[in-house]
């Protein structure tokens, strides 16, 4: 799986981040550049535990890195599942791409990804990346949708008809609530 990425580091660097974050799960796969071209790069994507308000977030995260790594960082982004949606802002582009300073002052030697990582963790708890989606709110029924029941027209014993509405309990409205036609 690293033939491309020949230093002991970089498999130093991805074994120390496995061992902390044990959701996140190494693999090879093309990314596509801004500009389209496309190369094979390594991640890890899973998950990261973020405390918000007291309860642990499991935050989907995929931590692209390409061969150049440790000299350039790595590229990062949000995943929302399909329950969830991106909160762009100040550390994250519509596209769920991580943009923070940390990422922007890579220091080859002084930054890793256990530390990336542990970055995300702490921005996250005080700016979450994403939430679930909303719900929509289930549309009214039109009114005469609330308020059908099964109805019946009955002859009376004089001819005419009347309209027999069973109520809520299936059982038959008073006499009083019938309707004459």
């Amino acid at each position: 799986m690293l033939k491309t990425y020949r230093r002991k580091h970089v498999a130093h660097d991805t074994y120390v981040a496995l061992s902390h974050f044990q959701s996140l799960v190494p693999m090879m796969d093309a990314y596509v550049y801004n500009d389209g071209t496309t190369k094979n790069l390594m991640s890890l994507s899973g998950t990261i535990p973020v405390l918000f308000e007291e309860v642990t977030y499991n935050i989907p995260v995929c931590v692209w890195i390409e061969a150049s790594y440790p000299q350039t960082a790595p590229i990062c982004y949000v995943t929302p599942t399909c329950d969830m949606m991106v909160l762009s802002g100040k550390y994250i582009g519509s596209n769920g791409e991580v943009l923070l300073p940390y990422l922007e002052d890579w220091k080859n030697g002084k930054c890793d990804l256990v530390s990336l990582l542990q970055v995300m963790i702490v921005t996250f708890a005080d700016l979450p990346p994403m939430c679930m989606k909303p719900h929509p709110e289930p549309e009214e029924a039109p009114c005469w949708l609330q308020f059908h029941r099964q109805a019946e027209v009955l002859p009376t014993t004089d001819g005419s008809l009347y309209l027999n509405l069973a109520g809520e309990d299936d059982l038959p409205f008073q006499q009083e609530n019938e309707t004459n036609c």
